[in-house]
């Protein structure tokens, strides 16, 4: 019963900007460390950035300084901005959910984001 259910992407123009989202629900969404991830073709998986339960982030040397993490813990949502977006940012982008300790690890469906040049 764990959905995590990304939104926002799209196709934008290089230097541009987009917003996505998570909304989660089936979890004790407060409790859990959430994340963007990302895929581009022919790259492997990348952390883009992460937020703790307590609000601590972390973020891919790639997007630091462009992209900025946020969770509402009353919407049991968390954002990603994204500005002065590049074509090498290009990717699906999957929402996760996780609880290192109790082995918890959880996954959104993606979402595309494709920068044109």
């Amino acid at each position: 019963q764990v959905q995590l259910v990304e939104s926002g992407g799209g196709l934008v123009q290089p230097g541009g900007s987009l917003r996505l989202s998570c909304a989660a629900s089936g979890i004790t969404f407060s409790m859990f460390t959430m994340g963007w991830y990302r895929q581009g073709p022919g790259k492997e998986r990348e952390s883009v950035a992460t937020i703790t339960s307590g609000g601590y982030k972390n973020y891919g040397d790639s997007v630091k300084g462009r992209f900025t993490i946020s969770r509402d813990n009353a919407k049991n949502t968390i954002y990603l901005q994204m500005n002065s977006l590049e074509p090498e940012d290009t990717a699906v982008y999957y929402c996760n959910a996780r609880r290192k300790y109790f082995g918890n690890n959880y996954w959104g469906q993606g979402t595309q984001v494709t920068v044109s040049s």
